[in-house]
């Protein structure tokens, strides 16, 4: 946008000055992105000077701490206080959270308004224990990818006797040759999680299916598994060979309709801390990236969805 505009000059100066945003899209974002990557050392431009004042992704946005990392001249230029006031605003409403991490921290977000604030998911990073599940009953959802998305499985283990919590073990693939173009595209560190164990690969370039299907099958031998609900889309042929060895399958759309009660019911538990999901990190990042699709669907409705 201003290549060339002061060749003219001998020593040209450019300043640009932003908060955060949620639209990673857009040049604010490009423009942040280079400013890390020669910060961190990963590019070099002798031209382009970054200066980075925010709150890092980990960082507890409630702590004073962090909000002097952000704002150098607090209690200077800034009062304290009004920071403490907006932060208190924040956590009494969800809604303001975003714009909180944004405007005062120099976080960049997924959205501007968030539906499920993650130190609230958080809180349900109860341990999710594999081997006390063994022959337990469960229902499972299953999301089928195709190429370069992830397919995701997630068993939901109800309150027993032993236990008062839905207990959560989510299972992930990516096409082993798409991973770096993921890397790469999304800023997502799906090579790390697969060293780390997080997620699994099926050869190629994109997500075989009949590898899903044998795995749902060995689940099935270690757990009670009830009912499975899929999204229609690219499943009629698993779903039907799954049917056939005697699973209970259910269509689940991915409208208003069929998702609005299951995510009121979702929010509900959350915030009441009967789920355990053990922490586990990508299906944090995939809550937290949901959190713009559940938005724009109830749009004006968030408050009144988090209050349900």
């Amino acid at each position: 946008m201003t290549h060339g505009s002061s060749d003219a000059r001998r020593q040209p100066l450019h300043l640009f000055i932003t908060t955060a945003g949620n639209n990673t899209h857009s040049v604010g974002y490009e423009l942040h992105q280079k400013a890390l990557d020669i910060r961190d050392g990963r590019k070099i431009d002798s031209s382009f000077l970054p200066v980075i004042y925010a709150a890092e992704t980990e960082d507890d946005w409630t702590d004073p701490f962090t909000w002097a990392k952000a704002n150098p001249s607090m209690g200077v230029t800034i009062p304290e206080d009004s920071l403490r006031r907006a932060c208190e605003s924040a956590q009494q409403n969800p809604t303001e959270e975003n714009s909180f991490r944004q405007l005062r921290l120099c976080q960049w977000t997924q959205q501007a308004i968030r539906w499920m604030p993650m130190h609230i998911w958080d809180a349900c990073s109860f341990p999710v224990s594999e081997e006390s599940l063994i022959g337990k009953p469960c229902y499972a959802g299953l999301d089928l990818s195709s190429t370069t998305d992830i397919t995701a499985l997630v068993l939901v283990f109800p309150p027993t006797a032993e236990c008062d919590k839905y207990q959560v073990l989510p299972y992930f693939w990516l096409p082993e040759d798409n991973i770096d173009l993921r890397v790469r595209r999304d800023h997502v560190p799906y090579d790390i999680w697969r060293s780390q164990g997080l997620f699994n690969v099926t050869e190629g370039n994109c997500i075989h299916y009949e590898y899903i299907e044998n795995f749902i099958e060995r689940l099935r031998q270690k757990y009670d598994i009830r009912e499975l609900a899929f999204d229609r889309w690219g499943s009629s042929q698993i779903m039907q060979s799954l049917q056939d060895n005697g699973l209970v399958v259910v269509p689940f759309g991915q409208g208003y309709r069929d998702m609005s009660p299951p995510t009121k019911d979702l929010m509900r538990l959350v915030l009441s801390k009967q789920i355990a999901h053990g922490g586990n990190v990508v299906l944090r990042w995939m809550m937290d990236m949901s959190n713009k699709t559940l938005t724009h669907c109830y749009k004006g409705n968030i408050e009144s969805l988090n209050g349900s």
